[in-house]
């Protein structure tokens, strides 16, 4: 079913305006996928406050040129059908739902990624950004390396307290 001019030019004002608040936008085929895969995946991406479109690849070349970001960006691996995982919040998380998904259903295939700064990303480095923690779980591993000095401190003085505590009630009980 063709679409219309109008229902286009929507379309590339919608991609626009996500490609450009996007961090990172991955691309994968998903030919083979069913409609329940499909349906999973959108959940899967929508708790992790990622977005999941399927659109024509031309359309996605003519929103990237109105970007100026991405006018310069190699559109070369746009080929296929493919779906695009766009997170305006977390670089690495379009990344990790993809893989994530594609470990149970091997239809799903990363092809690449560009990233907010107009870089394209080959297939092999969108898996291994998808092996990077996610935004939040680094914050919670810069707090607790901040906290283990702190830590340290409190549990040597808490042994030290618990050792004089212990020898006050024996010479008490003597």
């Amino acid at each position: 079913m063709a679409i219309s001019k109008d229902k286009k030019e929507q379309l590339v004002a919608d991609l626009t305006t996500l490609l450009s608040d996007a961090k990172m936008t991955v691309f994968a085929k998903y030919q083979g996928l069913s409609v329940a895969d499909m349906q999973e995946l959108r959940k899967l991406a929508r708790e992790n406050n990622v977005q999941i479109k399927v659109v024509k690849n031309r359309l996605v070349r003519v929103a990237m040129n109105e970007i100026a970001v991405y006018k310069d960006t190699d559109a070369s691996a746009l080929e296929g059908q493919l779906l695009y995982a766009v997170s305006s919040e977390d670089e690495v998380a379009p990344a990790q739902i993809l893989a994530k998904f594609a470990k149970t259903h091997s239809a799903l295939e990363l092809k690449g990624a560009f990233s907010g700064e107009g870089k394209t990303l080959s297939e092999t480095e969108v898996v291994e950004l998808s092996k990077l923690p996610s935004r939040e779980q680094l914050i919670g591993q810069v707090v607790d390396m901040l906290l283990s000095p702190v830590n340290d401190v409190t549990n040597g003085l808490s042994g030290n307290l618990h050792a004089l505590l212990d020898g006050v009630a024996e010479k008490a009980s003597n």
